[in-house]
């Protein structure tokens, strides 16, 4: 799998930013074939940061409902918490 597949898209919510004002952490949408080293690969080489540390969380499908008859089905996804070395950040978040 090369480093850039590994990558979907970003999480941006008010959780992951007071996570990257606070602690570093940045959050990713990741593939779900992919493990910890593979991320960690992935996000340096596209960002060219230091990585200290990654957690990932497979997150399960969900349903959900319109009204009484129409059901829907949220898809599960695998998200990862990239943590970086101390005066390490990636521009592509700030100021989101």
């Amino acid at each position: 799998m090369h480093v850039y597949d590994i990558l979907r898209r970003p999480l941006i919510s008010e959780k992951s930013s007071l996570q990257i004002e606070h602690d570093r952490q940045y959050s990713f949408v990741v593939d779900g074939r992919a493990n910890k080293m593979q991320v960690k690969d992935a996000v340096e080489t596209a960002f060219n940061v230091t990585v200290t540390e990654v957690n990932i969380i497979n997150i399960p499908p969900k349903k959900g409902r319109y009204g009484r008859v129409i059901v829907t089905k949220k898809p599960g996804y695998k998200k990862a918490i990239v943590t970086l070395a101390p005066g390490n950040s990636i521009e592509f978040f700030e100021g989101v």
